[in-house]
């Protein structure tokens, strides 16, 4: 009975990829509707760090406990996180603590159309340029036309918005801070291939360090009123669904999907699937969000889900990993 269940490795890597591309897509849609209802972005990202610490710091803790009982020093940080200090600190800030408070308060600074672009299409941009610093990959002349159209396509809607900031807007705040999350995300990115890491191993650690670190932060400096908070005025209902969603799924359920889908399909055409996401979380914006397209967000997106299509399909000869991506699934 227990083979009949058993999927097949096509069903696997399908559904793993269409759960990883709903996630992502749902994370930009949600992030901007939850930033206009009331709880504030580090609220947010003490829900979303809560959400995942629940789920990989036990698993963090079992999954080490053979090797503590054998003597063995195993990872770091009281035995929450798999890897030694000094990487988790490095990961940790990279990929947990920095992005998700640069995410979260760009979204009340810009729409979630601008998220769209700025974040996942800059993705493939900063990777292979910190790539090609810290790493020396080189890039090929059809990879470097596909991040050209990248580029013109994030000019063409953070230029847009900063034109306006001369007449008072605040939207180049939030396409600024987008970029700077996607530029960590992509350290991130880098330092974890640059060391081999596993992505549940890099997911447990950035987890850690975040619950050790952010999680009393937060509580003294909110205990203090030195940092304003509404969680104390939010339905439980509210904060549950941002735990939940922003921490078990959008870090661990599509951190898992995320690997399982390039298991199966390969780095290559996994990033061509998660080129998908610019697209369908613009599209959501303004059919959920009601946000406005227009032409400059349209030409951004074609640009830049053309340019990670493109460089993508041209790097399939040289050897490199994924250009684009969250790991722990982390939008």
């Amino acid at each position: 009975m227990i083979r009949a269940m058993r999927f097949s490795s096509k069903t696997v890597g399908l559904a793993s990829a269409v759960v990883t591309v709903l996630i992502w897509t749902g994370f930009i849609v949600i992030a901007r509707a939850s930033a206009s209802r009331g709880l504030l972005p580090l609220d947010i990202a003490l829900a979303r760090i809560l959400g995942a610490s629940a789920v990989l710091l036990p698993w963090a803790w079992w999954w080490m406990r053979p090797a503590r009982q054998a003597g063995e020093q195993a990872g770091s940080l009281w035995g929450l996180s798999p890897l030694p200090l000094r990487q988790t600190v490095q990961t940790g800030l990279l990929g947990g603590f920095l992005y998700a408070i640069l995410a979260y308060t760009g979204f009340v600074h810009a729409p979630a159309t601008h998220a769209s672009v700025l974040m996942p299409g800059s993705l493939p941009l900063w990777t292979t340029l910190l790539a090609w610093l810290f790493l020396r990959e080189k890039v090929a002349a059809a990879r470097a036309l596909g991040l050209g159209f990248i580029v013109l396509g994030d000019v063409l809607v953070g230029g847009a918005s900063l034109l306006m900031a001369f007449d008072g807007g605040e939207v180049w705040k939030g396409d600024l801070l987008f970029m700077m999350a996607a530029l960590c995300w992509s350290s991130y990115s880098v330092l974890v291939r640059s060391q081999g890491f596993d992505a549940v191993r890099a997911t447990m650690a950035i987890t850690a360090f975040a619950f050790v670190c952010f999680v009393p932060l937060f509580a003294l400096l909110v205990g203090l009123s030195i940092l304003p908070t509404q969680l104390h005025q939010a339905p439980w209902s509210e904060i549950l669904f941002q735990a939940v969603f922003q921490g078990v799924g959008s870090v661990v359920i599509s951190g898992i999907t995320f690997t399982q889908m390039v298991r199966h399909y390969g780095p290559v055409r996994s990033t061509m699937i998660t080129a998908l996401v610019p697209g369908l979380s613009a599209l959501g914006a303004v059919w959920f969000l009601d946000e406005p397209m227009h032409w400059n967000l349209l030409a951004g997106l074609a640009l830049v889900t053309g340019g990670i299509v493109f460089g993508v399909r041209q790097a399939q000869k040289p050897v490199a990993a994924p250009t684009l991506t969250p790991t722990g699934g982390q939008p």
